[in-house]
């Protein structure tokens, strides 16, 4: 018989993948149990990436939800892992050093046992401050490696970066195929190397379905060396999530490896209790389209977890392209032939901005430069006309280096508007924050929590803490889940009657100049990290909306109008607006009386 292979069940990433928001604290209670009872796992991903900030929108403690999920798992000894973005922890922008330190005490305290740490870009000072504060505060530190297929993504590349986190004190290794665009036969030979260079090491492969390589690469893994593999369950399985546990443990076990046995009764109740925290809810915001598989993924190596909110942006645009093919008596494009070109334009986008690994932020970063390229090309402006300081930001070297080489187009363009490249590490241009938000929680007479588990909340997301602490955050989530039943149910309002109702009620904000939009400003001449507002957030009066900022410099402050609840957003960070551009809609107060 081979040698024994280990299972993790992926349940956080199993809805991330699928849809907008995770279970409740009280669906993790009563689901955990039965993957103990299910008996094949040795592991469970209980939090991490987005799991803290989802919960938030939805008015729930994160915290109270990762104690409660861990602990039935802990005491039939599963160890648990989250996800853990490297130098932005657990959302889309960098995070200071004390924040990130605090975060391996606070996961620690509350049962993580594991964290996955991962960059973007592979860039290893992104990742190894992360191990050090990780085993400092008795965790497993598991180095990542964040697999895409380019010709600068080889064996020797990613062998390299392993030999590196190891040496910094990386216990376990990563295989992360986000895409499930790595190739096979290339995931074994780097299973096969990084193993006989260090035989001591636990190596996870984790692959998404999406493009349909993931069972071959299962196969090629563990015939090379892998001792734990990610998998999933009904009725999310497959699709752009993972492969089931089920046809995996098939699979390798007429393959002749030493693989537990699964309890199918408990297999069919944990389906069945999935099942039933969809029907409750959590399927308003499934995207049914993250169901099917396309090989369509192979050659843009978009992840399949942002396919959702990929397709409501390309259905966007496409109205706007369609608006100006019709002026120049041009026909109009289907769905499907703006996903052709999107991934096309993805395709010529993504080696002349260095093949970063299409992973969070960076392939919503790519996707955005290719789908502004698509609107800026039918203007007849051409390519890279609309980029915003996040995208700018990647390219000149903000978040990492980057592993390819920029086009010289884009250097050119760079220098043409004054920007700067550098090859600073990343974690030392920010400055450390607790000392600020330990000011903030005793103004409000906030409770550091548990662990300063409170404490590490608002330092990690600050707005979406302040809104579930405000309880806004509940009213919004209670508002856009009666918006997601009634949609169900079926509108028959069309798009455009449903706008001018609400229009018909709000006040317009308009841009007073000519620039870019942004959210916020933090008052040294540079604007803040994106924090997009969402809708149903409420303004007074006086407050400001956004800022412009001017060709000539200038940022200018955007007042909120007569204040009420935001109902509708024209405009992105880093977007830009004309003079007398709408950018969103305000309701005023009493509009609904």
């Amino acid at each position: 018989m081979k040698k024994k292979i280990q299972f993790s069940l992926v349940y956080r990433d199993m809805w991330q993948s699928s849809g907008k928001f995770q279970p409740r604290k009280d669906q993790l209670e009563k689901i955990a149990p039965v993957f103990v009872e299910m008996g094949c796992f040795s592991r469970v991903e209980t939090n991490g990436g987005a799991f803290e900030q989802v919960n938030l929108l939805a008015g729930e403690n994160p915290n109270e939800a990762v104690r409660a999920f861990t602990a039935p798992l802990h005491a039939a000894g599963i160890k648990t892992h989250m996800l853990d973005r490297g130098l932005n922890a657990l959302r889309m922008y960098p995070v200071p050093d004390d924040v990130r330190q605090l975060m391996y005490r606070v996961k620690h305290a509350q049962g993580t046992d594991i964290t996955r740490i991962f960059d973007g870009l592979n860039d290893v000072r992104n990742i190894i401050p992360s191990i050090h504060w990780a085993k400092e505060a008795g965790m497993t530190a598991q180095g990542t490696l964040c697999i895409t297929t380019s010709p600068v993504h080889t064996l020797e590349y990613y062998t390299a970066i392993a030999d590196q986190l190891i040496e910094a004190g990386a216990e376990e290794i990563c295989l992360k195929d986000m895409a499930g665009i790595g190739q096979p036969a290339l995931l074994g030979q780097l299973t096969k190397a990084i193993k006989e260079r260090h035989p001591e090491i636990l190596i996870e492969y984790h692959g998404h379905c999406g493009p349909g390589l993931s069972m071959a690469s299962i196969l090629e893994v563990c015939n090379n060396g892998a001792d734990i593999i990610d998998t999933a369950i009904e009725p999310l399985s497959w699709g752009k999530v993972h492969p089931d546990i089920i046809s995996v443990l098939s699979m390798l076990k007429n393959e002749g490896f030493d693989v537990p046995e699964i309890n199918m009764s408990a297999y069919m109740k944990a389906r069945a209790m999935t099942q039933e925290f969809i029907d409750e809810w959590l399927g308003y915001f499934i995207n049914p389209a993250n169901k099917i598989m396309s090989s369509l993924l192979l050659g843009c190596g978009l992840p399949g977890g942002m396919m959702g909110s990929m397709m409501a942006d390309l259905g966007g645009i496409r109205q706007t392209i369609n608006n100006l093919r019709k002026k120049k008596g041009e026909e109009e494009l289907s769905m499907d032939d703006m996903l052709v070109k999107l991934f096309g334009e993805v395709e010529y986008v993504w080696p002349r901005v260095g093949y970063p690994p299409l992973v969070t932020p960076f392939s919503q970063y790519v996707k955005n430069i290719a789908l502004m390229n698509l609107l800026t090309i039918e203007q007849g402006k051409g390519r890279f006309v609309m980029m915003d300081e996040a995208m700018w930001g990647m390219i000149l070297g903000k978040s990492g280096k980057i592993p390819g080489t920029i086009d010289p187009e884009l250097v050119a363009l760079a220098e043409k508007q004054g920007r700067e490249f550098t090859d600073a590490d990343p974690h030392t241009l920010l400055p450390n924050a607790l000392d600020d938000f330990r000011k903030e929680m005793d103004e409000n007479g906030w409770e550091y929590g548990q662990d300063d588990e409170e404490l590490f909340e608002l330092a990690m997301h600050p707005e979406q803490y302040r809104n579930y602490k405000s309880g806004q955050a509940k009213k919004n989530f209670l508002a856009d889940l009666q918006a997601a039943k009634d949609a169900k149910m079926g509108s028959k309002l069309t798009p455009e009657q449903v706008a001018a109702f609400k229009h018909a009620k709000a006040d317009a904000i308009v841009a007073p100049v000519k620039g870019q939009v942004f959210w916020e400003f933090q008052g040294d001449g540079e604007a803040a990290p994106a924090v997009e507002p969402f809708i149903g957030k409420e303004y007074q009066e006086g407050d400001v909306f956004c800022y412009i900022l001017t060709s000539w410099g200038e940022f200018v402050a955007v007042p909120a109008a007569l204040g009420g609840k935001l109902v509708e957003i024209g405009a992105k960070q880093g977007s830009k607006v004309g003079k007398g551009d709408v950018v969103a809609y305000i309701e005023r107060p009493g509009a609904d009386d």
